[in-house]
């Protein structure tokens, strides 16, 4: 993997890997028989498009963009790359072909493309590139490994920030998951694009300026057994400088706030109160504690707590606000003139404590000793940020820590205890965020890995590089699958508005049509369906390319990455509500002008076949 600083673009130098090899055999083959064949002279144009939008959904983002301008700048055949052919290709391959190859560059090759960032829809060419044969044939492999992985991607990612709603954060957490190291900076990059907040891949935030993410794993809350393990307890007051012990702190708060979140101190895992503490030394203004390591064992155990906290008749001291214990510094300082504690604490090992039976009592260890640790930093002038839950009834534990946050808010008058960060993962997909959306769920944040990073409702996108026209005589492939035919020619794309703002239809034409004006009527047909067809009066035009490569260089600017994450979200609000939607979207559609239509039409009569029957 390589990637440097490329101050030029303001982005990040093309990926080590992508380089003309990167490709499949065939495209080399093939350009050794064009080149035995005498069509060094041809010139050629193809479309990059694809023919479905993924996830059963009825729009795309179109990303990848600015990694193919890359390549095509840094394309030639290197020393290493010449010998390597040598050795692969058969012996009868003349000398001057691969001279031939050492010379390519992507000087003659013009490049248009929809602006990336972009909603686009099937059979609407996202590129198309023109220039000599075999040089273009040998774009082929490249692009489309540019583009398809990097399109489902920002398309996942833009759904899952539709479902989650403006207010919610999202986080991806999938490098783990990822189908290598390569998936996994692509996923970073282009889930970014498509609206996530952050990333914890820390490679990805240093290469593409991404905010990274995380708190810690399961493995830190076991690795302390119990408070025996703390080496260190203290913390300095954050405004004073003033040292005080952290762990009694946490242990009174525990005492003071335990009945209040029902719950009783002797059942709360001291293993895991160090682990926030040793935590919370580390990180006093970031303290973010995974809640669910810990459970109850045993359903008597529950009942035992219910019935005793039942038989209390009294409640603990409430503290008026979040500094009266402090006055106690013979407790406080370091424990110099006292026990850890005013009051007897039983501590216990962990040994009567397991993960996951009873996710839904958490509340009485990982919630009540991430309380007593977060009050206790508040003595000492800092802000807890929040908790993660990573196991359970999502809905129900982030309810539920919502409710303990706004009570202790309240009991110790600090207003932003009840604003704490409630952030939820554990294999999360759409219609899990849709479900907790039903169930009125407190949630603050998503952490979401697997589901977004291999894309699992849909693993490929399924673009395809075809040929339209050659030596300046279009192309068609037919095929028996009427979905596989070809729209031949060099073609423009326009989005034509209506009157309420949003896009109506996408309209292709042949290059040399006129385009569309404001007001004018417009026919627009199904491609291949006669009698689908319709007018429409645009209040709005736009043209969707650009052109992007041309004489060797990248000759429009190119977008930074929150740039380029703005876009999609411009571009999205285009669309109507029912175009968006989860559930049995509205397709959007795609039509080509009359000209185009009995252009594609003639063609096809001409080159199809004719049957006969005996």
């Amino acid at each position: 993997m390589s990637a440097d600083e490329d101050t030029s673009w303001g982005r990040t130098r093309q990926n080590g890997v992508v380089q003309p090899l990167l490709t499949d055999l065939y495209q080399i083959t093939m350009a050794f028989a064009y080149w035995k064949s005498g069509k060094v002279p041809d010139r050629a144009v193809f479309d990059l498009f694809f023919r479905k939008n993924p996830f059963q959904g009825e729009f795309t983002i179109f990303a990848g963009l600015g990694e193919c301008l890359k390549f095509l700048e840094k394309f030639q055949y290197s020393n290493s790359d010449i010998e390597y052919l040598k050795s692969t290709l058969p012996a009868s391959v003349e000398p001057e072909f691969y001279e031939y190859l050492s010379n390519l560059t992507a000087q003659d090759v013009t490049l248009y493309a929809i602006e990336e960032g972009s909603v686009v829809f099937p059979r609407v060419p996202l590129i198309r590139v023109e220039g000599p044969l075999i040089m273009i044939q040998l774009l082929e492999t490249t692009l489309l490994t540019l583009v398809n992985y990097a399109s489902l991607m920002a398309t996942n990612a833009a759904r899952y920030r539709m479902v989650a709603g403006k207010n919610v954060s999202l986080l991806e957490f999938g490098l783990r998951r990822a189908q290598g190291p390569d998936g996994g900076l692509s996923a970073s990059k282009y889930s970014y694009i498509g609206g996530f907040d952050g990333t914890s891949n820390v490679l990805a935030g240093k290469l593409f300026g991404i905010p990274v993410k995380g708190t810690h794993a399961h493995a830190y809350i076991t690795s302390f057994t119990g408070v025996e393990d703390l080496k260190t307890k203290s913390l300095q007051h954050k405004h004073t400088g003033e040292a005080y012990d952290l762990l009694a702190l946490a242990c009174y708060y525990r005492d003071s706030i335990a009945s209040e979140l029902g719950a009783l101190v002797s059942e709360a895992s001291d293993g895991e109160l160090a682990a926030l503490i040793s935590f919370a030394i580390a990180f006093p203004e970031g303290f973010m504690a995974l809640v669910d390591t810990y459970d109850v064992k045993s359903i008597e155990a529950s009942a035992k707590r219910q019935a005793h906290v039942a038989s209390l008749n009294v409640k603990p001291k409430l503290l008026t606000n979040g500094h009266a214990y402090l006055a106690n510094k013979s407790v406080l300082n370091g424990g110099r003139n006292s026990p850890i504690i005013s009051h007897p604490t039983t501590f216990r090992n962990n040994g009567c404590l397991k993960r996951g039976e009873l996710g839904e009592l958490y509340v009485r260890s990982g919630l009540l000793n991430f309380c007593a640790v977060a009050l206790a930093l508040a003595e000492l002038g800092y802000h807890a940020v929040g908790i993660r839950i990573d196991s359970g009834d999502l809905a129900y534990l982030s309810t539920t820590a919502r409710e303990v946050f706004e009570k202790i808010a309240h009991k110790y008058n600090l207003p932003w205890f009840a604003k704490l960060t409630i952030v939820a993962s554990n294999d999360i997909n759409e219609e899990t965020i849709l479900s907790l959306n039903e169930q009125g769920h407190k949630i603050d944040c998503f952490g979401i890995g697997t589901h977004l990073v291999t894309c699992q409702r849909q693993p490929a996108l399924g673009c395809v590089y075809k040929m339209v026209e050659i030596n300046d005589q279009p192309r068609i492939k037919l095929s028996q699958d009427v979905g596989k035919v070809t729209m031949p020619g060099k073609k423009n794309a326009y989005r034509l508005y209506g009157a309420d703002g949003h896009a109506l239809i996408d309209l292709l034409q042949r290059s040399i049509e006129d385009p569309p004006q404001v007001g004018q009527k417009v026919l627009c047909r199904h491609p291949f369906q006669e009698s689908k067809r319709a007018y429409v009066i645009p209040t709005r035009v736009e043209s969707l390319y650009k052109i992007y490569w041309q004489d060797g260089k990248v000759c429009n600017p190119l977008p930074t990455l929150e740039e380029t994450r703005n876009r999609v979200q411009v571009s999205l609000k285009t669309l109507r509500n029912d175009h968006r939607r989860n559930l049995n979207p509205t397709p959007y559609k795609v039509a080509v002008s009359d000209e185009l239509y009995n252009f594609i039409h003639d063609l096809w009569l001409q080159n199809a076949p004719i049957g006969e029957l005996s």
